[in-house]
């Protein structure tokens, strides 16, 4: 059996690679397999955590596109835990909506948004490693869905009434992928691009739409030496910030003995989350001087979260903690 082609990092891609149009055919396979259509790209849009630089944002890397039937597909990597995740994902959605709905225009103009997840940490229990949601109204005596007509306008100004899909077509969806849970067992076509999400490679016998061309444009070997040295920085940077969550949490857990176990883990979580914005901010930044470090130690884990986004968004130290 052949060796297979070692493939960087499908978030390492999302932040560098695949953000060149050339390369949409990639994304495009696989929202096609996930969502069992045929998808075309149109552009990529900001998404929370664009960075410029391999720096990674609480081990989070997203990106979001916008497809030729105007749905806004938002696909995220989460390499380690988060508290609120679910929550987490209900408001990113609903921003999405809130940011592309002009003032005065009629609700059926509602965007649609799709959030996908691929998580490399095992979210909740559950028997399997695929996951979707979404929102259901049904008669609570009957179990039947409740049919809604949709308004389609046509050219001449007109419109046409049909019966409408609301979960498909309405709601926001989720789809949650568990690449730790998944056997390496093929049995559709998404399996063999979570296949490649997990392990980094693609058979030669797999047969999805474009996964050819993942295998062809997101090969290691095909980087050129500049690029290759900041992709291992970033391999590199994966396990530290795993390591800087894990000893705050561990050193909050060991306080939490002492003064309550549930007091002592959200003081380690404050202080993993502390210590990655204040290398997110020495990278941008440098040195940082007392007063910032003094903020930092203060501040709760709700502004930690404001602050990081911030980062993104402001050119001077200040502009941060305002």
């Amino acid at each position: 059996m052949p060796e297979e082609k070692k493939l960087i990092r499908f978030d390492w891609a999302i932040k560098t690679i695949l953000r060149d149009k050339a390369n949409f055919d990639v994304l495009e396979g696989f929202l096609s397999a996930l969502l069992r259509e045929d998808v075309e790209v149109v552009e990529l849009l900001e998404s929370e955590s664009q960075q410029e630089t391999e720096h990674q944002k609480f081990n989070r890397v997203d990106l979001m596109v916008k497809d030729s039937q105007g749905r806004f597909t938002i696909i995220e990597i989460q390499n380690e835990t988060e508290s609120d995740y679910m929550e987490r994902l209900l408001f990113g959605t609903s921003k999405v909506i809130v940011d592309n709905m002009k003032l005065g225009e009629p609700y059926r103009k509602v965007a649609k948004v799709v959030s996908v997840s691929i998580l490399y940490f095992n979210l909740g229990t559950g028997d399997d490693y695929f996951y979707y949601g979404s929102t259901r109204v049904t008669g609570m005596h009957t179990g039947n869905p409740l049919n809604i007509r949709k308004r389609l306008d046509s050219p001449d100004g007109g419109f046409t009434l049909r019966k409408a899909d609301v979960e498909k077509e309405v709601f926001p969806e989720y789809y949650l992928i568990h690449t730790e849970r998944f056997r390496d067992e093929i049995g559709s076509d998404l399996d063999e691009w979570i296949y490649m999400l997990k392990n980094e490679s693609v058979p030669d016998s797999f047969r999805s739409r474009n996964i050819d061309k993942a295998r062809e444009k997101l090969s290691v070997l095909k980087m050129k030496d500049p690029e290759r040295k900041r992709y291992e920085r970033y391999l590199m940077s994966i396990p530290v910030e795993r390591d800087i969550i894990e000893t705050a949490e561990a050193k909050g857990h060991v306080k939490g003995f002492k003064k309550g176990h549930k007091e002592g883990h959200k003081e380690g979580h404050k202080e993993g989350r502390s210590s990655l914005l204040r290398k997110q901010l020495e990278c941008r930044f440098g040195p940082l001087p007392e007063w910032a470090c003094e903020r930092l130690e203060e501040a709760e884990p709700e502004t930690l979260e404001d602050w990081a986004v911030r980062v993104l968004e402001n050119r001077e130290l200040e502009d941060v903690f305002k």
